[in-house]
């Protein structure tokens, strides 16, 4: 591959191949990591009647739980492999990161039940649910770093922004493969048996994945920092010293926001869809799928442009929007489903045209965090100081919108009986985070846009060590 840094030291002038070549691969990877995380999410419902006893509500909630644990391990493989990719290299490290994840996936679709060997079942499940967990703690810094550090200055928000893409692309491929095999096995056998099927073809995407990403090249900003002896020797003592205010203020004033508003309108959406308004499985995902589809090429949109106005903007008022919106979108939904003759009945333009519109806030506040992540955290210590709000941010506020949500709702239900807002009350939980993210971030989140994270190398930067 071409190098991408001049003798200045600048990456500005880096080819057009090499920097396609670079986020194709890192991207390949990432979505593959990502549909392996999501397909339990997508599956929830399925796996709760295989791993969980008790009644359906109580298998659910435990279903949830198991999720919501490998979310809550994510800051952990975060620190760890964030701190490997300090000392030894991101692209290394994100080769492992993979390797784990594409196992532990495989490993859930040869996971025997409840029924064949009891509470052993759930526990090896949640053990895998970990380690896919600490896996993607580990990879999405890595990616997004390794695409930033190759990035021109002036286009990093464009450039990282293709990272981005990989997690709605990640859940659509997820979405579209479980789709396809239920429709060909049939709701039984994929209740029976079918559902390994997306788990175990898993392995075959990670095997290509690998084989893609050993050809990369170690990032250049990297290499110079280890020739130079600048590399950090203890990343997680160098981020005491200094970065835990830096890292906080990302959290609380951007990454907590993005991770609710991303996982309200890619995942709670779809809790409320069939659980809460009872519309089948199949047109569900087909609506989100679209909506999916239709939104994405706003991440790439929406990356440029914070190259052009600020990362700061658009994900404060994405966050915004979405606080002040949640509430009427959702009464939206449940005014487009109705019941002829005891049928389900939706009105599709209208709940796709719903959906659709939070997975633009999607977009909005999560294509530009990777390049304002990037640019907070001087390159010593980038790779572990940016996974570990980013993971906190997605692992404990996102990753427990779903659990939080639907307990919410039905708390409130129990003790409110018969009141028809019952259940929207799950929102509380994203548009108090969403506003909490967009006054914190508007006072004291600093714009990033302007830095040069080559700089460090010709004079100490505003967050070198």
């Amino acid at each position: 591959m071409n190098s991408v840094a001049s003798a200045a030291g600048s990456v500005d002038d880096a080819s057009t191949s090499g920097l396609v070549h670079v986020i194709l691969a890192s991207s390949a990877g990432t979505l593959i990591e990502w549909y392996d995380f999501y397909l339990y999410a997508i599956l929830t419902v399925v796996l709760s009647g295989q791993f969980f006893p008790g009644s359906l509500a109580t298998g659910f909630l435990f279903s949830l739980g198991a999720l919501w644990a490998g979310f809550a391990v994510r800051p952990f493989g975060a620190a760890f492999f964030g701190h490997v990719g300090d000392l030894v290299g991101r692209k290394n490290t994100f080769l492992v990161t993979l390797s784990v994840m594409g196992l532990s996936t495989f490993a859930v679709g040869l996971l025997p039940t409840y029924r064949q060997i009891g509470l052993a079942a759930p526990v090896l499940l949640v053990i895998l649910r970990c380690l896919q967990g600490l896996a993607l703690g580990g990879e999405y810094g890595g990616a997004a770093t390794y695409v930033a550090e190759h990035a021109p200055d002036h286009q990093r928000g464009l450039y990282t922004s293709f990272i981005q893409t990989t997690a709605t692309l990640g859940l659509f491929a997820a979405l579209l493969i479980v789709l396809i095999a239920r429709i060909k096995l049939g709701d039984a056998a994929f209740q029976a048996w079918g559902w390994r099927i997306p788990f175990l073809l898993s392995l075959v995407l990670v095997v290509f994945s690998l084989w893609i990403r050993l050809r990369l090249k170690e990032s250049p900003l990297f290499v110079r920092l280890k020739r130079e002896g600048r590399s950090s020797a203890s990343p997680i003592t160098d981020i005491s010293r200094r970065n835990w205010g830096l890292i906080f203020l990302a959290l609380f004033g951007a990454t907590a926001g993005q991770a609710v508003v991303w996982y309200t309108g890619q995942f709670y959406v779809l809790i409320f869809l069939t659980k809460t308004l009872g519309v089948n499985y199949k047109d569900s995902y087909v609506m989100i799928a679209i909506a999916l589809v239709a939104a994405t090429p706003f991440f790439i949109v929406f990356g440029w442009l914070s190259d052009k106005i600020g990362r700061k903007p658009l994900i404060l008022s994405g966050c915004a929007m979405a606080a002040l919106t949640y509430w009427p979108i959702y009464h939206g939904m449940a005014a487009a489903v109705s019941k002829v003759n005891g049928v389900v009945v939706v009105n599709r333009p209208v709940m796709i045209a719903l959906i659709f519109v939070q997975v633009f806030y999607v977009t909005m506040v999560y294509g530009p965090i990777a390049a304002l992540l990037v640019e907070l955290f001087p390159a010593k210590i980038r790779y572990t100081s940016m996974s570990i709000p980013y993971h906190l941010g997605n692992g404990e506020f996102g990753g427990l919108t779903p659990l939080v949500a639907t307990w919410l709702a039905a708390w409130w239900l129990a003790n409110h009986p018969g009141d028809p807002n019952a259940k929207y009350m799950g929102l509380v939980w994203p548009i108090g985070i969403a506003t909490l993210t967009f006054f914190i971030g508007l006072i004291w989140l600093p714009e990033t846009k302007e830095r040069r994270i080559w700089d460090e190398f010709k004079e100490p930067g505003p967050f070198s060590l």
